[in-house]
């Protein structure tokens, strides 16, 4: 049985894919030991995990969830906790929970509201990049993609600026893997800081995303702190990474960021290809099978917990050609980073307008991007769910 902790060593973090090649040419579908303790079962293959995405026979429910971490935690290892008040969101909920749940918040991403985030995004992105006018060196997370999606979320939600910084610390911690106990200890920052913004924001209505969940007054007060932290959490964190992992890839594929210099219009195409290329999620979200389920021939029994692995998906060479380069011409480009079915995303939207933003003033402001370490060198996140650097540091020079 490989073991996530011990076989997938620290080398897996920054560069998972010769691990996933391996998965998906000998076991597509096999069990495996996170560096939790917790046995789950991982589908690596494209149609596979197509399948466990959009298939109604594995549930998303948190409380059945967390009753199977239990079950499948090794013997002396503290299980990995699951609360209503972080995770009782639509993302971890099955219909008709979820019916009711994303149905309340899906007015905030419909087209028109997407696209009236724009000049704000745009005004945001200018006013960091005039931040930086003078440096030589950048950090791209901590000094841009970070502040400009945090931003985002936060003023679509109503939010005030108050501890942005520290809730992203927090988020960071709560999807880490190997550590139950700092997940537990940022839960409980989490729920403590969002109950707290709620209950002001019930005393100030505003033109806002939280006050008019308010102020329908669907949401359940735990229900309220699970969903904005979903918004907050997921909206942010995987604009950061698609944005580090796109630029890491151009720096790799200098002929690519030629080809975007040349001709920006490519940028939309682009950002998919680095979705797809190096997207912002590894794993899936768990998933658990409510009866036997085969996938790819092989039969995962009932009571199961299953991750898809998104970014060995996205490498299959039987759905994509020449699954390991970068290039972004690339069209069509079904990659599967948003995921599928009920759960797609609902802010794949603006994840890609940001990031199409980003790359536009980035190579607009700067006629040099290079990395001022050794890419070789850059720390990743150890999170099964999100896969990004913990900084990205350039050498930059600003157009004249």
């Amino acid at each position: 049985m490989v073991t996530l902790g011990e076989s997938f060593d620290a080398g897996f973090w920054a560069d998972p894919h010769g691990t996933y090649e391996v998965l998906r040419r000998d076991e597509p579908v096999r069990t495996v030991v996170t560096p939790d303790g917790l046995r789950v079962w991982v589908v690596s293959r494209y149609d596979g995990v197509r399948q466990v995405l959009t298939d109604p026979r594995l549930g998303k429910d948190a409380m059945a969830v967390g009753e199977l971490f239990r079950r499948n935690t090794a013997p002396g290892r503290p299980p990995r906790t699951v609360g209503r008040k972080t995770a009782g969101h639509m993302l971890n909920s099955d219909p008709p929970a979820h019916t009711r749940l994303r149905a309340l918040v899906s007015k905030a991403f419909t087209p028109g509201r997407i696209s009236a985030l724009l000049p704000r995004t745009e005004a945001l992105s200018a006013s960091l990049l005039d931040a930086l006018a003078d440096r030589a060196e950048i950090d791209l997370i901590g000094d841009y993609a970070f502040p400009l999606s945090i931003t985002v979320m936060c003023e679509l939600l109503g939010l005030p600026e108050g501890e942005r910084d520290a809730f992203g610390g927090w988020t960071r911690d709560y999807n880490a893997t190997g550590a139950p106990e700092t997940v537990s200890a940022a839960a409980g920052h989490i729920t403590a800081y969002l109950t707290g913004l709620i209950a002001a924001k019930r005393r100030a209505l505003g033109d806002d995303l939280l006050s008019a969940l308010l102020a329908d007054d669907r949401l359940s007060g735990e229900e309220l702190v699970a969903m904005v932290f979903l918004l907050l959490s997921a909206g942010h964190e995987t604009t950061v990474n698609l944005v580090a992992n796109g630029m890491r890839a151009l720096l790799t594929h200098p002929a690519e960021l030629k080809k975007l210099r040349e001709d920006p219009a490519l940028i939309p195409t682009a950002v998919e290809e680095f979705l797809r290329y190096d997207g912002p999620v590894n794993l899936s979200t768990y998933r658990y099978t409510k009866e036997p389920v085969t996938v790819g021939g092989v039969e995962i029994p009932a009571g199961e917990l299953v991750l898809a692995a998104v970014t060995s998906a996205n490498r299959d060479a039987a759905r994509f050609t020449d699954p390991d380069g970068l290039d972004v011409t690339r069209a069509p480009n079904r990659h599967v980073s948003f995921g599928a079915g009920l759960h797609y995303c609902l802010g794949a939207p603006l994840a890609r307008q940001e990031a199409r933003v980003a790359f536009r003033d980035l190579l607009r402001r700067y006629d040099r991007l290079e990395p001022a370490v050794p890419l070789t060198e850059l720390t990743y996140r150890q999170s099964l769910l999100m896969r990004g650097p913990e900084s990205l540091p350039l050498r930059v020079r600003g157009t004249a």
